[in-house]
C-alpha cells in the first residue's frame, strides 16, 4: 500500500507542475509597494459590482493581515497567488490572514473569516488563507456563499469551523484544509474537495459537520481521492478522530478513494452530541478508502456504497463551464 506522503505525490503529478509569478496580462496587481494596490480589498473594491467583464487580480509573495470581503460581482473574478508551483499548495507565498473568532466579538461564524467570498463564479489560485486565532472558539478561515467557485492550490488553516461551505456548488482541488474542531462545514452547499489533504491538528474532534435541515436541501460533501492524516508538526492519537458528526439531522457527506491514516477511529463517525445524536436520516458514506484508518466496524447509521460518486451528479452536469477541469 503506498504511504501518504506517495499517494500525496501522485495527485500532484496529475496537475502539471508550473510557475506564475508574474501577472496575467490586464491583471490588477497588490504587493507591499509598486503595485496597482497594497491591500487586497483595495484590490477587490477597484472591481464594479454591475461590471458584466471578466477580472483578475495577481498578489505578490507576502503576508497580508486583513479582513477581505468579496461582495456579489456580476462577471468573473480570478484571484492569483504568487507560486513556484501551481499544481500545490506547498509552494504558495502569498498569506492572507486574520485573527477573529466568537469569543473576540465577531455577530457570526462568517464574519469571522480571513477571506469572506459572497459572489459567483470566482476562483482562487495559490493562497494561503489562514485565521490565526487559534484553538477555543469559532474561528472560519474561509466563508463561501455563492455558487460556481473554485480554490485550487489554496490552503486552508485554522482549528475549528476552519471552511464555511454554506451555498451553491463548489469546488476544492490540491487543496491542503486544515484544522482540529468541525473544520469542514456548513448548511446547503454541495462541495466537491479532490486530490487534497485533509490535515488533523488535535485529537478527540471532527472533520466534517454538515448541517443540511431536511431531505429537499442540495447540501452534500465529498471528500473524494485524498489523503487524511495528521497534520505537519502536530501529533495526533491513533484512533482519535472522526470523519464527521451531523450538525443537523440530514447530514450528507461521502469520503470515497481516500487514504486515512490510523487517527480516524474504527467506527468512523459519530453522534453530534449524547443529547442530541441527529443521526435519524444521515447520510454518511465511504467507497474504496484505504489506509489503517479505512478498517474498523463502522457506526450503524453510516454506509459502504457500491460506486463512487461522480462530480457531475454533485455540482452539476454544466460544471466544466466553471471548474478548472486540469485539476481533476
Amino acid at each position: 500500500m503506498l504511504s501518504h506522503f506517495t499517494v500525496f505525490g501522485v495527485l500532484l503529478r496529475l496537475v502539471a507542475a508550473a510557475s506564475r509569478t508574474s501577472p496575467p496580462s490586464g491583471s490588477i496587481t497588490v504587493c507591499s509597494s509598486g503595485c496597482n494596490y497594497n491591500k487586497i480589498q483595495n484590490a477587490v473594491n477597484s472591481i464594479s459590482t454591475t461590471s458584466t467583464s471578466a477580472h483578475s487580480i495577481f498578489i505578490y509573495g507576502g503576508t497580508y493581515t486583513e479582513q477581505v470581503t468579496i461582495p456579489s460581482l456580476a462577471g468573473k473574478l480570478t484571484i492569483y497567488g504568487y507560486t513556484t508551483n501551481t499544481a500545490s499548495y506547498s509552494n504558495n507565498a502569498v498569506n492572507l490572514q486574520w485573527s477573529s473568532s466568537l469569543a473576540s466579538g465577531a455577530p457570526d461564524d462568517q464574519h469571522t473569516s480571513a477571506l469572506i467570498n459572497l459572489s459567483k463564479n470566482v476562483a482562487v489560485y495559490n493562497i494561503n488563507i489562514k485565521n490565526t486565532y487559534g484553538k477555543g472558539s469559532q474561528a472560519v478561515a474561509l466563508s463561501a456563499y455563492n455558487t460556481a467557485q473554485g480554490y485550487y492550490g489554496v490552503g486552508l488553516y485554522g482549528s475549528q469551523d476552519t471552511l464555511l461551505a454554506q451555498t451553491g456548488n463548489q469546488v476544492y482541488a490540491n487543496c491542503l484544509i486544515q484544522g482540529a474542531v468541525d473544520f469542514v462545514f456548513g448548511q446547503h452547499a454541495r462541495v466537491w474537495i479532490t486530490k487534497s489533504v485533509i490535515a488533523v491538528t488535535e485529537g478527540g474532534h471532527y472533520i466534517t459537520a454538515n448541517g443540511r435541515d431536511s431531505s429537499s436541501d442540495p447540501s452534500y460533501y465529498v471528500i473524494d481521492n485524498s489523503a487524511v492524516q495528521a497534520a505537519s508538526g502536530f501529533s495526533v492519537a491513533a484512533g482519535s478522530v472522526y470523519l464527521g458528526r451531523p450538525w443537523r439531522e440530514y447530514a450528507r457527506v461521502c469520503f470515497q478513494r481516500c487514504s486515512l491514516s490510523n487517527i480516524i477511529n474504527s467506527a468512523g463517525w459519530t453522534v453530534w452530541s449524547s443529547s442530541t445524536p441527529n443521526t435519524g436520516h444521515v447520510t454518511f458514506q465511504e467507497y474504496g478508502n484505504t489506509g489503517s484508518g479505512a478498517s474498523g466496524n463502522r457506526a450503524s447509521f453510516a454506509t459502504k456504497i457500491s460506486a463512487p460518486l461522480t462530480i457531475g451528479s454533485i455540482i452539476g452536469s454544466d460544471y466544466t463551464s466553471w471548474v478548472d477541469t486540469s485539476y481533476l
